[in-house]
């Protein structure tokens, strides 16, 4: 790659590091503010609660270990050869830089904590952080390409 042609690539791998790093200073932030169960109002239904998650999105799969562990590096492959597919794909670089900036973001939890800190709380979800937020806008987004683009 060089030139233009690795241009997606270097786009999303700068957004893929911005993700985690907003993503662990903000999970920082939340360890060092709040207590476990603590809710702090902010605005209308918007909380904050810090909560350990050992399981997937919403809990599930709790005490997965290892075993989610693998499912993200998995999940992490598979993103990367479906970007090499077409990385000149329009905006596909966004998708692929947000999916991957959250598993990372997330992953590292995991392994450092074996749990996933989560501290957005908006009445009627789980808490949640800004990975789940960018692997949610990123699936989005790759699903709007891939449902929207005649191939």
């Amino acid at each position: 790659m060089s030139g233009a042609s690795d241009r997606p690539w270097r786009l999303a791998a700068a957004l893929c590091g911005v993700v985690v790093a907003l993503d662990q200073a903000a999970k920082a932030l939340a360890e060092s503010e709040l207590y476990p169960g603590e809710q702090v109002d902010l605005i209308g239904p918007l909380d904050l609660t810090l909560a350990h998650n050992r399981g997937i999105a919403f809990g599930l799969a709790g005490d997965g270990g290892g075993l989610l562990i693998a499912f993200t590096v998995i999940s992490l492959c598979f993103i990367g050869w479906l970007f090499a597919r077409d990385p000149q794909r329009s905006g596909m670089w966004v998708a692929v830089g947000l999916l991957v900036g959250g598993a990372l973001g997330n992953l590292v939890d995991r392994v450092r904590a074996d749990a996933v800190t989560d501290y957005i709380d908006v009445l009627g979800w789980p808490p949640f952080n800004v990975a789940d937020i960018a692997i949610t806008v990123g699936v989005g987004l790759l699903a709007i390409r891939f449902l929207t683009e005649p191939r």
